[in-house]
């Protein structure tokens, strides 16, 4: 959704990610942690804040042109609302921003969001490392997509 973009403008500019916390989820020390450490490995970094609505999480990440939504929840809410975000994406058209989630996910919730297009889908205790590099791949692969489009 990056009509008009300079290629150019994507290989230039830092990964650009939104974090947001959909639904009701006043839990937001993980998430902060995380833009830290996105910040530091040089990323571009939006919140929304707590309590957006799916509505507004995709809004915000296309009218900010983002490259990835990462979603956060821990309380329990992520099959409806992370899958209200994806079913969102889809409705418009939009497959050229990646969906990353994570919070306190079930083992066996994770199949189903990856069914979704939701990777990632970390935990408590996951190392910053590996969410950084994850979230870093699925940027690179959301700017060719819209390198395509271009």
């Amino acid at each position: 959704m990056a009509a008009g973009k300079n290629q150019s403008s994507y290989k230039q500019r830092p990964p650009k990610i939104l974090l947001a916390k959909p639904g009701i989820d006043g839990h937001d020390r993980g998430v902060l942690v995380l833009a830290r450490a996105f910040r530091d490995a040089g990323m571009e970094v939006l919140y929304a804040g707590l309590l957006p609505t799916p509505e507004e999480v995709i809004d915000t990440a296309v009218n900010e042109d983002v490259d990835v939504i990462a979603m956060s929840l821990l309380n329990g809410a992520h099959l409806t609302v992370f899958k209200r975000v994806a079913d969102l994406m889809k409705e418009r058209g939009i497959d050229d921003i990646a969906l990353v989630g994570g919070g306190t996910i079930p083992e066996e919730d994770k199949p189903a969001l990856e069914a979704m297009g939701i990777t990632g889908n970390y935990g408590p205790g996951t190392p910053l490392s590996i969410i950084i590099e994850h979230v870093q791949r699925r940027s690179a692969e959301a700017r060719k997509k819209k390198m395509e489009q271009d």
